[in-house]
């Protein structure tokens, strides 16, 4: 299986947890580690060079922190200029098919986002829109790989995550 990876942190470099999956992942036979914010630092993403990209992808996987609930805005700025009408919708659908898979970090832990948690709903109930942009699409929904608790995690812990992340990757 082909699988793309992009991987959107705006300060890839001083990240410990996406810095060690992203690296992770690139040692996965078949799978392509992209870095957004590095390939468009002014936000100006080139849709169709990332579209010949995921066309040759059977599975796509949005590596992210999750910030305020959400992504990052550079990942909203590609969703928006990517899947366009005509190529991902409509007439065509490009992305038919393929599967949709987010591995995202949170820097709370999992007690954290649960119903009765601080946050009061799961990462899953946070991020559905990707669910829904997968079936809109017509892709496949993969399941999601989360890291949690970011802002406390040992490097043990990460080392640890790295493995389990390749795996599901070469799944």
């Amino acid at each position: 299986m082909k699988t793309t990876v992009l991987v959107v942190h705006p300060n890839i470099k001083q990240s410990r947890v996406n810095a060690a999956l992203a690296k992770g992942a690139a040692d996965v036979a078949g799978v392509k580690v992209r870095y957004l914010y590095d390939l468009y630092p002014d936000g100006k993403i080139d849709a169709t060079a990332e579209q010949a990209v995921l066309e040759k992808a059977d599975r796509i996987v949005l590596q992210f922190p999750m910030y305020w609930y959400s992504s990052p805005a550079l990942l909203k700025q590609w969703l928006d200029d990517v899947l366009a009408y005509g190529w991902a919708y409509g007439d065509k659908q490009a992305l038919k098919g393929k599967e949709l898979m987010l591995a995202v970090t949170t820097g709370g832990g999992e007690e954290f986002y649960q119903k009765d948690g601080l946050a009061g709903h799961t990462v899953a109930e946070f991020l559905v829109a990707y669910e829904t942009i997968a079936s809109y699409l017509g892709m496949n929904y993969g399941k999601m790989f989360v890291t949690g608790n970011c802002l406390n995690i040992s490097d043990d812990e990460i080392a640890a995550q790295v493995p389990r992340y390749q795996a599901v990757l070469s799944a």
